[in-house]
């Protein structure tokens, strides 16, 4: 995911006027009955806070305003009724600050990236561990939901910080957006190159410099000199108008990615009543594929708007991709050791994932199993 323009107001909102708004929300939760559900009855106002670390202008917010919201309200009618708070771009929570919003109740529902939440989410890096996988967001979208629903530990994280998983957030191919042009993996040697934290990793032994960052620090990190370029997924260069610094895009196959989630706080959702629970289930599988459509389709639509704004649109060969994969360490192995070593299930999460690439005819440049 990566992250928004570097003039997001980041200001808190104020917390009395937050908190009274969650109490207004868990006053009407309480008292839903049965009787509720009858179109008679006189529906008392239940109030949703809903947050984001990114702005509207990137879809997986964006849909939240166009899809989500209109979607539930409308298979609701007549059971229920909402108000919606929304606090986009950081207002309420801050990029890496998300979960703990919706757990505590500032919030109760939104956008958790998990891309930046890595010490609290770190199975929910599988895909990001696995560098060079499917550049098809709905495999990897698909997939997600797949292997949430096989292992039980990834639930399990969301259930430990009080969230409820409803939806997959997958953002397209990620690239490298550069300053000078890209035609080996040589061409990265001693360049600055932003990534999102957990992928810092995919530059390791490539003599390139991993500097941490996000969509939000990436045009005037790139401006200012502080690097050479960005690994980002190539939908999001036009939202921040990345190319106007970095006109250099290279698709490397370096994979479309899980990155986040959209989540309730789940002691909300359990006070609805049962097929109200069901549409906020339906809706968020729905929001994922709606995602990738909406993304897949960015992707092409960027790259036209950005060819004629100057971008220069090239891709590695095949053989500089395997080269970069074989320089790595066994990023997904080494990874998944870790995680063993403090009884979680990293092990078996990366054979998961590798075997359903496999399965899906996904030519690996290098088997991350052995």
């Amino acid at each position: 995911m990566s992250e928004s323009s570097s003039r997001a107001p980041t200001q808190l909102a104020d917390p009395g006027r937050r908190r009274s708004g969650i109490k207004i929300a868990a006053t009407a939760l309480a008292g839903l009955s049965p009787a509720f559900m009858k179109p008679a009855h006189a529906q008392a106002a239940v109030r949703l806070n809903v947050t984001s670390g990114h702005p509207p202008v990137f879809n997986w917010v964006g849909l939240i305003d166009s899809f989500v919201i209109p979607e539930i309200e409308k298979r609701t009618a007549g059971k229920i009724k909402f108000e919606w708070s929304k606090a986009y771009s950081g207002t309420v929570a801050k990029l890496g600050a998300e979960s703990d919003a919706i757990r505590t109740g500032v919030s109760d529902f939104g956008i958790v990236a998990c891309i930046f939440e890595a010490g609290k989410f770190p199975l929910q890096q599988m895909t990001l561990q696995v560098p060079f996988g499917s550049s098809d967001m709905g495999v990897v979208s698909r997939l997600s939901h797949e292997l949430h629903d096989r292992i039980p530990e990834l639930q399990d994280a969301w259930a430990r910080q009080g969230l409820l998983k409803l939806g997959s957030v997958v953002v397209d191919d990620y690239a490298l957006v550069t300053k000078f042009p890209v035609q080996s993996l040589a061409d990265l040697k001693g360049r600055k190159i932003f990534v999102p934290g957990p992928i810092a990793s995919w530059l390791q032994n490539t003599e390139a410099v991993a500097v941490a960052g996000n969509l939000n620090t990436y045009y005037n990190g790139i401006q200012t000199g502080v690097a050479d370029g960005a690994i980002v997924s190539s939908a999001n260069i036009w939202g921040v108008k990345l190319h106007e610094v970095a006109p250099h895009v290279t698709s490397a196959g370096l994979g479309a990615q899980f990155v986040g989630a959209l989540v309730i706080n789940k002691r909300v959702f359990e006070r609805f009543p049962k097929e109200v629970q069901e549409v906020f289930t339906r809706v968020g599988r729905e929001y994922s594929r709606q995602l990738v459509e909406k993304q897949s389709a960015l992707v092409e639509e960027v790259r036209k708007n950005a060819t004629v704004q100057g971008a220069r649109y090239t891709s590695l060969s095949i053989a500089e991709r395997q080269k970069w994969a074989q320089v790595l360490p066994n990023l997904p192995q080494d990874w998944a050791k870790q995680i063993d070593a403090k009884g979680g299930a990293g092990s078996r999460v990366v054979k998961a994932y590798v075997e359903a690439l496999k399965a899906e005819g996904v030519q690996l440049p290098r088997d991350w199993l052995r």
